[in-house]
C-alpha cells in the first residue's frame, strides 16, 4: 500500500491487481498501460525470497514443490511478458518502500518517454 501512495503522490497512475494482457488469465500487483510496465510485489515466503524465507518443518517436500512452481510460474509470467514488449519488474515485500517506488518510478517514466 505504502508503494502504491508514493507511486499515486509522484503523478503515477496505474490500475491494482489486473491483467496485463487482457487474453492471459495472470495478473500484476500494478499495470501501468501506458508504459506497458507490470509490478509484481511478492512475498517472501510464498515466491521463496533467498534472504527471508524459512521452510516450513511440516509437509517440507510439499511446500519445497510449491514454492518452487511459484518461482517457475514467476519466471514464465516475466518471460511471456517480456516477448508482449512489457517491461516487469519485481519488488520483494522485504524492500524499502521509498527505494521500490523510485525505482518503479523511473522506469515508468522512461518508458513512457520511450514508447
Amino acid at each position: 500500500m505504502e508503494i502504491r501512495s508514493l507511486l499515486h503522490a509522484a503523478g503515477l497512475r496505474y490500475r491494482v491487481d489486473a491483467r496485463p494482457l487482457s487474453e492471459w488469465r495472470r495478473r500484476a500487483d500494478l499495470v501501468f498501460p501506458r508504459s506497458h510496465t507490470a509490478v509484481f510485489v511478492d512475498g517472501c515466503f510464498w515466491h521463496g525470497c533467498p534472504d527471508h524465507r524459512t521452510p516450513p518443518k511440516a509437509n517440507a517436500s510439499w511446500w519445497r514443490a510449491k514454492i518452487a512452481r511459484n518461482r517457475e510460474r514467476d519466471a514464465e509470467t516475466d518471460e511471456h511478458l517480456r516477448a508482449a514488449g512489457w517491461t516487469v519488474i519485481r519488488v520483494w515485500e522485504h524492500e524499502d518502500p521509498a527505494e521500490a517506488a523510485a525505482r518503479i518510478a523511473e522506469v515508468v517514466t522512461q518508458r513512457r518517454h520511450d514508447g
